[in-house]
């Protein structure tokens, strides 16, 4: 059986193990996740792994990334059985601070990220996510400044807003996304899966097939407009509210016309039951 990684709760413990390392010339990897670990996480770790001698997996559920009616209370978190999957992963460090130790007393700073996190997605529904994962991310690469840090690509807005914020703050880390890990059905795996029923996880692999169906459409030479029109009223009919199915520009997640306008990113988010996903493909 693999050694459990050591867990560091404090700063000072988490400077300590990474000053050994850069000390001794050896590259780090930064996984930040908010803990209810599954493979989709591990795959992230094991292309970490590949790329740098150690690897580090933050562990912290950010209460600034979460509203006041979203499930900040209830999400899942299983420390001790995320703990024993890093293991089994090679993961040399786990960086699982307290609230208190991220947001001190008298925490009065702000990231306010624009750019990708203002083009009318995620953050038209969620307008204070990404004002909470910049200052969580932030913080957290300033804290264990690795030379890369792994985020997925299911959270694809995501994505280019920390990597908007590392360029723009000149911070020394590359950011590399990886591929969506899915379920054998094709739903993209996510801790929130966990909430489905047993007919809302039925229901919910219509995300991805229809996604993959529009992009095929679009990809045809087929209408834009008409195709996700068509694709929302499909997802809408297995049990979902839609809150977008948008085709965007890939490289800068604007609004297109047409498959011209550049690499193009179809992406959703919908709701069903209590429980919402997103999801996203390339055209």
């Amino acid at each position: 059986m693999a050694s459990r990684p050591r867990v560091a709760h404090t700063l000072s413990a988490l400077h300590r193990a990474l000053a050994r390392w850069r000390d001794a010339g050896e590259s780090i990897a930064l996984v930040p996740t908010m803990g209810a670990l599954h493979e989709g996480h591990l795959s992230l770790v094991r292309l970490a792994r590949r790329r740098t001698r150690r690897v580090v997996v933050s562990i912290f559920v950010n209460p600034a990334q979460f509203a006041p009616n979203e499930d900040f209370a209830s999400y899942p978190r299983t420390l001790d059985t995320d703990a024993k999957a890093l293991a089994e992963a090679g993961v040399d460090l786990i960086w699982a601070p307290s609230v208190e130790t991220m947001y001190a007393p008298g925490f009065a700073t702000r990231i306010v990220p624009e750019g990708p996190a203002k083009v009318g997605l995620e953050d038209a529904f969620r307008p204070h996510f990404f004002g909470g994962v910049a200052i969580v991310v932030g913080k957290l690469l300033i804290q264990c400044l690795p030379n890369i840090a792994m985020f997925g690509e299911k959270d694809f807005q995501q994505l280019m807003v920390v990597t908007r914020l590392a360029a723009d703050l000149d911070l020394p880390v590359k950011i590399v996304g990886a591929p969506i890990m899915r379920e054998a059905d094709g739903l993209a795996m996510s801790s929130r899966n966990a909430y489905l029923s047993a007919q809302e996880r039925a229901a919910a692999p219509t995300l991805y097939r229809m996604l993959k169906q529009c992009a095929a459409a679009i990809a045809r030479g087929d209408r834009i407009a008409r195709v996700l029109d068509e694709g929302g009223a499909e997802i809408e009919q297995a049990g979902f509210q839609v809150d977008y199915l948008e085709a965007r520009n890939a490289l800068t997640l604007g609004k297109v016309e047409n498959a011209a306008d550049g690499p193009l990113r179809l992406l959703v988010a919908a709701k069903i039951g209590r429980t919402r996903l997103i999801d996203n493909v390339a055209v």
